[in-house]
């Protein structure tokens, strides 16, 4: 891999998008190499994904622009798919995804982080969807992600109007969950990925899909939905031994002696 940094560690893989030197541009090179990456992922040691960019400059800065500049309307469209094939991936990938967002998040930037299940940010992040002033649309899930994730008008603002936010904005409005100092980003990614590693993997993946799935279709049958996950959970061995260990606390609990205090 030129572009990607993969690294695992206590059952948390780091994916490092590495171009520092053009902020962190996608062109086709890197969207194949993360692709590549994500089917490298051993989901059977991994349980939780970071995603994050080289430096503190730049998380992902937007597709690569050069690349673009010369594009065909069937390759423009082609670019599209692939963008959207791979954050599409990103964002059903069986486990969770963190996007640990340093700096820049503009156009692809803004829409890969919103492929991932939760955004946190430093304060020096920007985020925007700044295309209609190239000539061009969002083309890799901004007009959608976007406006699910805020609000159709808000969205509808800052892609209408390639409008950029600061860090604080973009926590008041719902886009990422915390703003952190540039130095404390990573480790609090890192601990929020322990946090999650250490539950049960079939009910952390069940929930996931519950979420994803549900979105997508009405009450009814998003409860169908959460019923079948809910169901695939038990016989497991993480439903038997965190519903096991827990009647046994319980046992205990009951069992101590609580001493007689004289009134």
């Amino acid at each position: 891999m030129e572009f990607i940094l993969y690294e695992v560690k206590d059952m948390v893989g780091t994916i490092t998008i590495n171009r520092p030197k053009a902020l962190n541009a996608l062109n086709s090179q890197v969207l194949d190499e993360l692709d590549a990456t994500l089917d490298a992922v051993d989901l059977d040691t991994v349980r939780c994904l970071i995603l994050t960019g080289a430096g503190d400059k730049s998380f992902v800065a937007g597709a690569d622009i050069g690349e673009m500049s010369t594009l065909t309307k069937a390759e423009g469209e082609a670019f599209g798919k692939k963008g959207n094939d791979v954050f599409r991936k990103l964002e059903t990938f069986p486990i969770p995804v963190i996007a640990a967002i340093n700096g820049f998040a503009l156009g692809g930037g803004c829409e890969i982080s919103m492929s991932c299940d939760i955004r946190i940010c430093s304060e020096n992040a920007m985020f925007g969807q700044p295309e209609v002033g190239l000539g061009i649309t969002p083309g890799f899930g901004g007009t959608q992600r976007l406006a699910r994730l805020v609000s159709p008008g808000i969205a509808k603002q800052m892609i209408y109007a390639a409008r950029n936010i600061k860090a604080d904005e973009a926590y008041r409005i719902g886009l990422v969950n915390a703003v952190y100092p540039v130095e404390e980003l990573i480790p609090q990614a890192e601990k929020l990925a322990a946090t999650i590693a250490k539950n049960a993997p079939i009910a952390v993946r069940n929930c996931k899909k519950a979420i994803n799935d549900g979105l997508q279709t009405d009450m009814d049958n998003a409860l169908v939905i959460e019923e079948k996950l809910f169901g695939d959970c038990f016989e497991t061995e993480d439903q038997k031994a965190g519903m096991g260990n827990f009647l046994e606390k319980d046992k205990e609990k009951k069992l101590k002696v609580v001493p007689f205090k004289n009134c």
